[in-house]
């Protein structure tokens, strides 16, 4: 895609969608961090029941520590590796009071070195929290970009580095959001609406959903020519069958 396609991609998201929010619950840098935390392999709306329950008991890194994870399971066990993030949110939160004084940290590298922070994580911390321009890359916002050309790549690192060099500095602060929503709603992974897209004539996607359309069907088999037979199956191992005549002469010497 092209500066001026992209420029115009990303002008008509804004247009019908002006201030882009994220889709989890969260007061605060810290809610924010473990609702973040929370949603991998999981719904927003799964996070924000499980965090509308965990909040008003306890909504901060001092709260979450003094809970433990036995605590701190109950509110989230209707999410997915639920054991594994109780484990990752006291253990965060631990390091949090011991090292940055109860404040979620404001750079990449601190972010990460949290237990269950990787660099996706990280980046919406930095770009909803803290309005930095970093774009974070998920599973929606890899595949746009790849499929509609803004920022095709290999990996999530790629498509990231790409769409921070490519996207025009105006739009990075809500780039994330548009993207992500994007993905979420109309460019689905299955069937994309490309009838109701309003970039669709800017993608590069070649096999698009437009109404009207029909899948492409198999090749079929050119008229006159068949399907060769299948050669017969071998002969078992060990004796082989004897003629007809060979075995009703057996049959007679055996009568006789």
């Amino acid at each position: 895609m092209n500066e001026a396609a992209r420029r115009e991609f990303f002008t008509r998201l804004r247009a019908a969608d002006p201030h882009p929010r994220s889709e989890l619950d969260y007061a605060s840098p810290f809610e924010l961090l473990v609702a973040v935390v929370l949603s991998a392999q999981s719904t927003d709306k799964g996070v924000n029941r499980c965090t509308a329950r965990l909040y008003p008991v306890a909504n901060t890194p001092a709260a979450i520590a003094s809970l433990g994870v036995e605590g701190v399971t109950p509110f989230i066990a209707s999410l997915g590796l639920y054991r594994n993030k109780a484990k990752a949110l006291v253990g965060l939160a631990g390091i949090l009071e011991r090292e940055h004084g109860g404040e979620v940290p404001r750079t990449r590298e601190a972010l990460e070195r949290l237990p269950g922070v990787g660099r996706k994580t990280a980046n919406v911390v930095l770009n909803v929290a803290f309005g930095e321009p970093v774009i974070a890359v998920d599973t929606h916002t890899f595949r746009v970009a790849n499929r509609t050309g803004l920022a095709p790549g290999r990996d999530v690192v790629e498509v990231e580095r790409k769409l921070e060099r490519t996207t025009p500095e105006e739009f990075l602060r809500n780039a994330h959001h548009w993207l992500i929503l994007h993905g979420r709603y109309v460019c689905v992974a299955r069937s994309p609406k490309c009838g109701e897209c309003i970039v669709a004539d800017l993608c590069e996607f070649k096999d698009k959903n437009l109404p009207g359309t029909k899948p492409k069907a198999a090749p079929k088999a050119k008229p006159g020519v068949r399907k060769p037979a299948s050669p017969p199956p071998p002969p078992p191992r060990g004796r082989q069958p004897m003629a007809k005549t060979s075995r009703a002469g057996a049959r007679r010497g055996r009568a006789r």
